[in-house]
């Protein structure tokens, strides 16, 4: 069974995102309101597995092994049969 798990890792409150932190800056110089901005990474990855619920497994291990830092770093995972 083919599945496709979209994995979004964003940093956990309190660390900083420099990278959001110069999107802000910028998009204030360009006249927008803006409160916050924060930057995640999505991943989307095709899996060959036997069920949703061991695409679910397969892909959590994925998030502890490489994916995100369990220290300062929350995710996320959807999936869906393709």
């Amino acid at each position: 069974m083919r599945c496709r798990a979209k994995v979004e890792v964003a940093l956990k409150p309190g660390y900083s995102d420099p990278e959001g932190d110069a999107a802000k800056r910028a998009l204030r110089e360009l006249q927008y309101a803006i409160e916050s901005v924060n930057v995640s990474k999505v991943y989307r990855i095709v899996l060959d597995v036997d069920s949703i619920e061991a695409a679910g497994k397969v892909s959590e291990e994925m998030c502890r092994r490489l994916l995100a830092n369990p220290t300062r770093d929350d995710y996320k995972i959807q999936i869906e049969a393709i």
